[in-house]
């Protein structure tokens, strides 16, 4: 069974020389699928693929995705100012030529200030694609996590709605083998009423009184209900075990139950299958809570 919930977290990161990123994925529920992207603007142009590799990861949810780097895609070397070095032997050597001082050391001018630079250059196009394609390995490797961390939580979620489905199945039995159902419970339940009706000494239609209270009792009948909600809790059943998102289906299916159970307490003829009406639509609307995380 591959049940898969919407929510998850999952995190990767990755090195290249100096520079260095993670990815942070998070999905919460949604009624299709939507990925959101925050990239370094520096690498806005890795957005399409990866907006791609989320929507082949995922059916349903919305998904952030956030990538952090450290350090720079530029190379760094140190240089030497030459004219800001010339400039110093020159004063140097006046300075020597007037004290009469010995010849300073190149060590002297290490520390002075401006003689040496750090230069920037950017990368090359072919190791600017190299890091391209290690961000988004490493995006791959986060939505694998996060597709685990889905399914993980999906396989909790299956256990409750086994149970939920198997509560289900046991209300619809139980209702359907209420003992307010049998012919003569409903047939004594019409003949005290038609009598207390008799019994104001108002004048009534035998033959009308018969076909109303046949009217009443068809209209009491809950047999195309159970029949319905068994054949739902079957059809609940299969899609447990379907390889495939099946979240919408379930949330389609939970408003036939919700919708039986309804027109099963109208129904009602007794307070024993108005309880059980009432528990069966509590446990419907849990089922429909849950159903909403499914993928």
């Amino acid at each position: 069974m591959t049940i898969s919930s919407m929510t998850g977290f999952a995190r990767s990161t990755g090195a290249h020389g100096n520079f260095t990123w993670a990815w942070e994925l998070k999905s919460v529920n949604g009624k299709s699928f939507d990925a959101k992207l925050r990239l370094p603007q520096s690498l806005d142009h890795i957005e399409p693929t990866a907006r791609a590799t989320l929507i082949q990861g995922f059916k349903r949810g919305n998904v952030q995705a956030s990538l952090s780097t450290v350090g720079t895609e530029t190379e760094e070397k140190i240089a030497v100012n030459e004219v800001v070095l010339n400039n110093y032997i020159d004063l140097a050597e006046k300075l020597r030529a007037r004290l009469g001082s010995e010849k300073l050391s190149a060590e002297s001018f290490l520390t002075l200030k401006g003689v040496f630079e750090y230069a920037t250059t950017p990368i090359s196009d072919e190791e600017q694609a190299s890091l391209d394609k290690e961000i988004l390995l490493s995006l791959n490797e986060a939505v694998r996590a996060l597709g685990k961390a889905r399914l993980a939580e999906g396989a909790q979620l299956l256990k409750i709605l086994s149970a939920q489905i198997k509560r289900i199945e046991e209300l619809t039995i139980a209702a359907r083998d209420n003992p307010s159902r049998t012919p003569e419970t409903i047939r004594a339940r019409l003949k005290d009423q038609v009598t207390r009706l008799l019994e104001t000494g108002a004048s009534f239609d035998q033959e009308r009184l018969h076909q109303e209270a046949v009217m009443i009792a068809t209209r009491a009948d809950i047999q195309e209900e159970v029949d319905r909600l068994i054949g739902h809790v079957e059809t609940a059943r299969e899609l447990l075990t379907s390889k495939e998102p099946v979240g919408r289906k379930l949330d389609f299916l939970a408003q036939e139950f919700n919708r039986e159970a309804n027109t099963l307490c109208s129904k009602a003829g007794d307070k024993a299958m108005t309880t059980i009406g009432l528990e069966l639509k509590t446990t419907i609307d849990q089922l429909r809570e849950q159903v909403q995380n499914i993928e």
